[in-house]
């Protein structure tokens, strides 16, 4: 079997590749590229490809921010697409899977250590329950990672485009401000980047207030110093909605084992969501708030999870 392997995690933003290597169970080589500098990925791996001062691994597994395919890959926020069989052929790998972004993350729940999590939620850890994984970016995404005759299994799932219950009356008039214009409530429009942003503007605009154009890491510099009343109930109101949409998450999948927050957000805002109604609203789900008061929750401080978990996912020969 192959010791080193091509792992690649592929976003609409950027993309990260580098070789993993299972005899010291380490990366080497990892090179980070701006992605509106090429027109595709085989653009991005033959640039890795070129600059690389060893063999290449036969071995590959790219995790990318695109729904479920099979041969070919079409990413959204991007607009790239592959061919699997394609680019193996092109890049000789006898050995290639792709899996979505979010996959990729569960695969590396059990490898992160200690120093890469931050608790929330202490729980009671059992290593034979499912467990999950959620993370607002650019948008929401998520996955779940259970043992399936001793070989871990990841499915991805999209918890961002799933419905979404007011808590209160502010969000319920929150709701109300934005039903006509979406004509449906689905989480991504408040539980991520872009989300947070239009916390602030609908708050503002519900109390009758100017509304600044003001970017999500704008909003939440403004909430965290405490400099502006409308930023503060936004980033509120975004950790309680992150709460409830993780409790959702988790009854859905049966992930009991424990839930994994990712994504670059959550890491800037620990403390504040720690204090926020984040676990309150996690665990207010009537007769299921005893099980969710037992589920560890952690936040995801390894930079680049993506990566340990193209290192570890499972290629099939």
């Amino acid at each position: 079997m192959p010791h080193t392997r091509l792992v690649a995690d592929v976003g609409g933003t950027n993309t990260r590749i580098g070789i993993y290597d299972a005899d010291i169970n380490d990366f080497r080589s990892v090179t980070g590229y701006s992605n509106n500098e090429y027109d595709n990925l085989e653009e991005v791996i033959e640039q890795w490809l070129g600059d690389l001062e060893e063999a290449p691994p036969q071995q590959a597994c790219i995790a990318a921010a695109a729904p479920p395919s099979g041969d070919r890959v079409q990413m959204i926020n991007i607009g790239w697409g592959f061919s699997c069989s394609e680019l193996a052929t092109r890049f000789g790998f006898s050995q290639f899977l792709w899996l979505n972004d979010f996959q990729a993350n569960a695969h590396a729940l059990p490898y992160l250590g200690s120093g890469e999590l931050e608790g929330v939620q202490a729980g009671e850890t059992n290593n034979e329950l499912p467990l999950a994984v959620v993370g607002p970016g650019t948008g929401l995404g998520g996955a779940s990672l259970r043992q399936v005759n001793g070989i871990a299994v990841a499915s991805d799932a999209e918890p961002g485009h799933a419905g979404l219950s007011p808590g209160n009356e502010l969000e319920l008039a929150i709701f109300q401000h934005l039903l006509p214009q979406y004509g449906n409530i689905y989480t991504e429009l408040f539980v991520c980047g872009a989300g947070l942003a239009r916390l602030y503007q609908t708050i503002a605009q519900i109390n009758g207030q100017p509304v600044e154009d003001l970017t999500p890491a704008q909003v939440s510099e403004r909430a965290l110093a405490g400099s502006d009343s409308h930023c503060v109930t936004a980033l509120e109101t975004f950790c309680a909605l992150l709460g409830s949409c993780c409790g959702d998450f988790v009854l859905s999948n049966g992930a009991y084992g424990g839930l994994f927050i990712a994504g670059g957000i959550v890491p800037r805002i620990t403390p504040y969501l720690r204090e926020s109604a984040f676990l309150e609203r996690f665990r207010a789900k009537g007769a299921m708030q005893e099980f969710l008061s037992r589920v560890p929750v952690q936040i995801i401080t390894a930079p680049h999870p993506g990566l340990v978990g193209a290192a570890h996912a499972p290629i099939k020969e």
